[in-house]
This record gives structure tokens, sequence and C-alpha cells, in this order.
């Protein structure tokens, strides 16, 4: 593992020289261009503080090609500089996709420089000097606005403490612990079963988990290791075969996206090395063969593993690992106990430059055998994905024209060969606004319909809609049994997506304007590679090629069936048997 990634660091460094900015007249002359923009930023993921993190470890290692190379070293140099002439006069940096003057994304940044200026410090060579006052000048101004500054998300809490804890050690501020504190003071957002607030396996569990791990060793803390442990465990559910970490439900910008677990190595590496665990041990292995380089800044392994030799000699294997299982998360969580205590806290549901996560602690549930992986889960718009070794069934999602858009399920209970799922929706209208509510605008020439109490109007005829979903195994694969009946007449549309690398055919079927199929009837096959899954149960009840707000995948293969209420419908998906 060490090797690969001494190897893989001196190709991201000679990558990184290749984009650096060496016109003295440019405004990003030293910085990094981002591929992506074509902008030099100082951020921890596609900035230039990444790249230096890339060339601090080369710098540092005897085993790298780059060991002490002084061209590479003046680069490193001119990095420095620019980082320290794009930093705001409060300290702060602005990542340069949002969030400008953030005590967050400026705090990630510490969390890597921090661990790389303590590398080069360790190092016993003077012409480090220049970088190293320059690294340390950027911290240092860093303090203020790490000591007084805010965050958006649940995990940017974890990412402060972690801020805070490295500039405790550089610099021994107490203020510093203190800060730490108040965060710390909130509680920790994570379910029994292991589930961080926003749901993000592909992102922010790995940021959530790193982030404490350093939280807890900087500020003595050790309790605060006890929540990764749960995250970390399960996780070991949310992997497809593959290694595609599951994302179908995730709360952020992960949501259906594909990701590796290459963001999980040092997490999984720590850990199985302070637990002496063979299932973290095993993680880390995999986490380490989806590496195509140290990570960015924030989470760079190869600078960890330079600060902790030990961590090198982690020995894991996949063969410890399950591939055989069915959980069922946060079965036991009281999510509704909780949700039903946000009317006493005075928010009113309302909160800004973030989201409220009511889908925290939602029941999922992963069923493995062998190559075949399946989820099925609740408050997002899919309840059903499959992969079957190359076969990606990236969703199945139900739409309505009730309240225009997906239709969430909010429940899920077990059956014997499967799981009940059921969702509700609520639609009414409401009556005029009672006169002595009305405002003084309601009386003058012009009154404007965001000056009236509207929360004063009463509700009327007010209409439930509830649907159910049976998701049931088989011996040939799994069953889909849906249920719906009032009010009638309502126009349904139930989308298949699949992954846009395997051939896709219909017995009877009609592409529509933008390449999606409205599926009539007969057999619909999607193969990919020797694997395959047949799906019988289409149906054309009415026209609509889509439904309003019922926003559909890019690239990628969709399969669409309309019908109506009522309805009682059952499709069947039947699997290649080389893998059943």
């Amino acid at each position: 593992m060490y090797i690969q990634m001494v190897e893989s660091n001196d190709r991201a460094t000679e990558r990184g020289i290749e984009r650096q900015v060496l016109d003295s007249e440019s405004r990003y002359y030293g910085g990094t261009i981002d591929p992506f923009s074509g902008v030099a930023w100082v951020n921890h993921t596609t900035g230039t503080p990444t790249d230096m993190c890339f060339w601090g470890a080369a710098l540092s290692n005897p085993d790298s090609t780059y060991y002490r190379d002084e061209t590479l070293l003046e680069r490193l140099r001119l990095a420095s500089e620019f980082v320290l002439r794009h930093q705001h006069s409060d300290g702060s940096i602005s990542p340069g996709w949002t969030n400008y003057h953030s005590p967050p994304d400026t705090a990630f940044v510490v969390v890597g420089y921090s661990q790389l200026y303590q590398l080069l410090n360790q190092q016993d060579w003077a012409p480090l000097k220049p970088v190293l006052d320059n690294m340390r000048l950027f911290l240092e101004r860093t303090i203020p606005v790490m000591l007084t500054g805010g965050c958006h998300t649940p995990n940017h809490r974890w990412v402060l403490c972690a801020a805070l804890g490295f500039l405790h050690e550089i610099f021994g501020i107490e203020e510093a612990v203190q800060r730490a504190e108040q965060w710390l003071a909130e509680g920790i957002d994570i379910t029994p079963d292991g589930e961080w607030t926003e749901r993000s396996n592909g992102i922010y569990n790995a940021v959530s988990d790193i982030m404490l791990i350093h939280a807890a060793r900087l500020l003595n803390r050790p309790e605060l290791l006890e929540p990764v442990r749960l995250n970390l465990r399960m996780m070991v559910y949310l992997v497809h075969p593959t290694g595609e970490i599951v994302t179908d439900y995730s709360g952020r910008q992960d949501l259906g996206s594909k990701h590796g677990l290459s963001s999980y190595y040092l997490p999984y590496a720590i850990m199985a090395k302070l637990d002496q665990d063979p299932i973290f041990a095993g993680m880390a292995a995999w986490a380490d063969s989806d590496l195509t380089d140290p990570g960015v800044c924030s989470v760079n392994a190869l600078v960890r593993l330079l600060l902790e030799p030990e961590l090198q000699q982690t020995i894991g294997t996949t063969d410890a690992l399950p591939s055989q299982y069915e959980v069922m998360l946060n079965e036991h969580f009281g999510r509704e106990r909780y949700v039903s205590q946000m009317e006493n806290v005075g928010h009113y549901g309302r909160i800004s430059h973030s989201r409220m996560h009511t889908d925290f602690g939602a029941p999922v549930a992963r069923i493995r055998d062998g190559e075949t992986s399946v989820t099925v889960m609740t408050e997002v718009a899919p309840f059903f994905a499959l992969r079957h070794g190359e076969v990606r069934l990236l969703a199945v999602q139900l739409a309505s024209y009730f309240n225009p858009g997906y239709v969430p399920m909010q429940n899920m209970t077990r059956l014997p060969q499967g799981y009940r799922l059921t969702g509700e929706q609520k639609k009414g209208y409401y009556g005029p606004v009672p006169s002595a509510d009305l405002p003084a605008t309601a009386s003058s020439s012009i009154s404007p319909w965001y000056l009236l109490p509207h929360q004063t109007r009463t509700l009327t005829h007010e209409q439930t809609f509830r649907v159910g979903a049976e998701v049931l195994q088989t011996d040939r694969g799994w069953t889909l049994h849906l249920t719906g009946e009032e009010p009638q007449d309502i126009m349904m549309q139930l989308s298949f997506v699949f992954g846009s690398e395997g051939e896709l055919s219909c017995e009877d079927g009609i592409e529509t304007s933008d390449g999606s199929i409205l599926w009539k009837g007969g057999k619909l096959r999607y193969s990919c590679g020797e694997d395959w899954l047949e799906i019988d149960g289409g149906e054309m009840g009415h026209l609509a090629a889509t439904v309003r707000e019922a926003k559909m995948p890019e690239n990628c293969k969709i399969v669409l069936v309309n019908f109506m209420t009522p309805f009682d419908k059952t499709l069947n998906i039947t699997l290649s048997p080389s893998l059943v």
C-alpha cells in the first residue's frame, strides 16, 4: 500500500508542476490551475494547497524520486506565497465554488496545511525555512476566523473542531480548545447504527470520521472515536461488490453519483491500527485499491503516513469482509419521536444556507448475495436500486401528478421475504385571511401577496394520497408490488433508471423526444457484458412523457411505465442465473 501511494504521489506531483503558473505578471503566479475552472484557488480539493501537499510529501520522503529536489522546493515556495496573497485580511479563504470568506472552508485548508507544516517542520533541511515561515504565517492569520467563525452544515462543526485542535497544537492557544468545546457541546449527530445527519456515504461520512479522529487526539477527547467506529462499521454494508459506494439516498451532492472508498482509507487505517480490527483493516485495503493519489489537502493519506510511520504497516485483506448479508439500518431508531419535537424548538422548520435533514435516521435495507447488491430505501425519490455483476439498475422511483414530483416512501417494515414501504402525501387549499388579521396594505391601492399573513388561512378540502410498495425477493430475482387507491384518476409514472453503459431492449415501447422509453408491455431487458436482467409489467395508462418536478438524471437510460389510480401493479425482475 505504502509504495503504491508514494508512486501515485510522485505522479500527482508531476501533474501539479505542469499546472503551476510561472508568469510573474499573472494574478495566479505560483498557484496551480484547477483544470475544471481554469483558475488557481486556495481550497482543499482542487486548490493549490492540495498540490502543495503532494510536493511537500515528495520532498520529505526518501522513497520519493523528488526527495529534497531543490527545483520542486522552489515551486513549493512560490505556491506558499500565492496562498498568502490570496488569503483575505480576516484570515479566511474563499474556495471558489461558493462560500466566500468561509470559516469552514478555511478550516478544511487549516487541517491539511497544518499536517503538511508539521511534516516539513520535522525535516532537518535549512532551505525549507522560507516555506515554513509562509505556511506558519498563513495558519497564524486563520486564528481569528477559526475562533469566531460559523458553519453551514453538520459536518462543518467537526472540521472546525479538528482545525482548532491543530491550531492549539501548533500555537498553544487555549482559546482554540474552548471554541472547539462550544461546537462539541451541541452533541454528536449520529444514529446507533452509525448514520450521520447528512446520509452522505460518498463524501461527508468520511469527512466527519477523519475530522473527529483528529479532534479526539488533539483535544484529548477519546470518546469522539466511538461515533467514528459506528459509522465505519455501518459502511461495511454500504459498498457494492465493485467498490462503488451506495449513494442512492444521500442528503448531499453525492446523491446518486459514483464514488469509491478512497476517502475512507485514512479513517479505516487509523482505526484498524488503534483497535486491531480485521474488518477495519480489510476495508482499509479495499479503500487503498481505489486510491489514484494520496488525496486532497485536508485528507492527504501520504502526509499522515509520513507523520505516523506505524500506519505504513497496516495489513488487511478483503477476505475478512462479508459478501453475504441482509441488514436494515435504523430499523429501531425513534425517528418520529425526534421529528415531532421540531415544533418546540422555535425555528419553524426554516434554516438559511443549509437544510434541516429531517430524513436523518430514515430506514435503509441492504442485501448482498455475492455479486448481487440491493438497496431498499425511504425518504428519497428512489425506493429500490440493484447491482447484478455489471448490471446497474440505479433507481426505481414513483412519481405522480397529485403533488407533482416523486412520491417518497416514509416508512419501512420487514416482511418474510422482503420489505413493505408506505408513503403519504397531503395537499389542500386555503381560505381567505380573517378580517382581523388583514394588514393595512390590504385596504390600500396595492396589496402585495407577500404581505398577507398566509399562516392565518384556514385549510380546506385537504386530500390524502397513500401509496405502498412491497419489495420481495424471489428465487430468480425480485418482485415489486405497488398499490394506491384514492384520489382516483391520478396520473402515475414509474421510472427505471439504468446505467448508460448497458444495452436496453423493449418488446413494446415508444421512444420520447428526450430519449426515454415509454414501456407499453412485453419484456424489458437490460444487459451489460454477460450479465442481464428482465422485467415484465409495462403499461401505457396515459401518454405523459414526464411528470412535472420529477427530473430524470442525465447520462442514463430511462424506462417509464404510465398508469392511473387506483392501481394494484406487480413487476417481476428476473436476474441472469450465473450470479443469482
